[in-house]
């Protein structure tokens, strides 16, 4: 871990602080009093088990070590530090997996829950259908941020392959239910919540069609919705070669503060880092506002709203709720690469820190006082 800190950051770019002393004095939403949105660093290690958490604020310039003390094995994902490993966040809880099958939802990784009485919500054994596989999570959604003691929250949990699967953890007894997708295109994509619609929405390969299971009522034949790219306008023949030299994936993202939907298409190529490792690194990437019809429209001006995609459930805030963060942005953290794009820049140029990265999630604004 140490080695980890010192390859990506110099050490006066660390700075220690209380997680809520050093927001109230430097740029969190003083009206909703929250927190900025932010990066899962890492942890600096204070004992063989134990770290202080370390997280980047979207809207500072440098990382911040909190005083916050974290487990090891949640930043470096089940490296050297036993057999539980991260899996997926939502709503500032992070989800972890273990070899016993049993999925656990924890707030270690919110920069403001308390380390003194730390959450740990463990969910019924998985249940695997025929012809599935619970072992390999592509994420996991959340419809609110309290699975603590929302008795509506729902867990949803998509695996590689045909199942999803969802959950009332604060239910008496709760239990899962297991959907079985049909089409083939669902396979390797990720679920996202819609409070607009209140449904469980899922982009398919190619971003031609997306599925929606309802929370209250999720069944095997969802409902389906075509996306019809129009005005795209052609790409340069430089964008073309690097599109077609990459590998694309697909990502559904809604803007919560304007209640706009976005389709992102997202182009990577295999580059090295400086240790000389193979990695897979953003060459390039294409914005669609995506309307109640299925209609998507490139845009290069997303106004002034800044989208967060990383193995975290995506979402978006305005800039000016947290002065210092970059206007019409996409910042993107995965585990080969931490960096940031301007929508609106041609050619395009990502600034970014290459991996391998452990703890690639991004924590949405977190209310102060919970």
């Amino acid at each position: 871990m140490s080695l980890f800190l010192s390859r990506l950051v110099k050490p006066a770019l660390v700075r220690r602080s209380s997680s809520v002393s050093l927001l109230i004095s430097n740029g969190f939403s003083t009206s909703l009093r929250q927190t900025p949105p932010c990066s899962v660093i890492g942890a600096r290690p204070r004992g063989e088990d134990d770290g202080r958490l370390i997280v980047a604020y979207a809207n500072q310039h440098a990382w911040t070590e909190l005083d916050k003390m974290v487990r090891l094995e949640l930043v470096c994902n089940g490296i050297n530090h036993g057999t539980m490993l991260t899996i997926g966040a939502s709503h500032g809880w992070v989800a972890t997996l273990k070899e016993d099958g049993i999925l656990r939802l924890q707030d270690d990784l919110n920069p403001v829950a308390s380390d003194t009485y730390r959450k740990l919500i463990q969910l019924p054994p998985l249940v695997t259908l025929p012809h599935c596989q619970t072992q390999i999570i592509t994420n996991v959604s959340m419809s609110s941020s309290s699975p603590e003691d929302d008795e509506d929250c729902v867990v949803a949990v998509k695996f590689l392959g045909p199942q999803l699967s969802f959950c009332r953890p604060a239910q008496s007894k709760p239990e899962w239910t297991n959907i079985k997708i049909k089409n083939p295109c669902f396979y390797s994509s990720r679920v996202i919540f819609s409070k607009k619609d209140n449904m469980f929405r899922i982009l398919g390969d190619g971003g031609n069609l997306i599925g929606s299971w309802d929370p209250s009522n999720p069944r095997d034949d969802p409902k389906f919705q075509s996306v019809r790219f129009t005005n795209i306008g052609k790409p340069t023949n430089a964008e073309q070669n690097l599109m077609d030299s990459c590998s694309k994936s697909e990502h559904l993202v809604e803007s919560r503060p304007t209640g706009e939907t976005f389709l992102v298409k997202q182009y990577k190529k295999i580059a090295e880092n400086k240790e000389g490792d193979a990695i897979m690194k953003t060459e390039f990437l294409m914005v669609y506002r995506l309307d109640d019809e299925g209609n998507a429209v490139r845009t290069q001006d997303m106004g002034d709203l800044v989208m967060f995609i990383s193995m975290s459930e995506p979402f978006c805030v305005r800039s000016t709720s947290f002065p210092g963060m970059y206007t019409n942005n996409v910042y993107i953290y995965d585990y080969d690469e931490n960096g940031f794009v301007d929508v609106a820049r041609t050619p395009f140029d990502m600034a970014s820190a290459l991996g391998p990265l452990d703890s690639p999630y991004h924590i949405p604004p977190q209310d102060i006082g919970n």
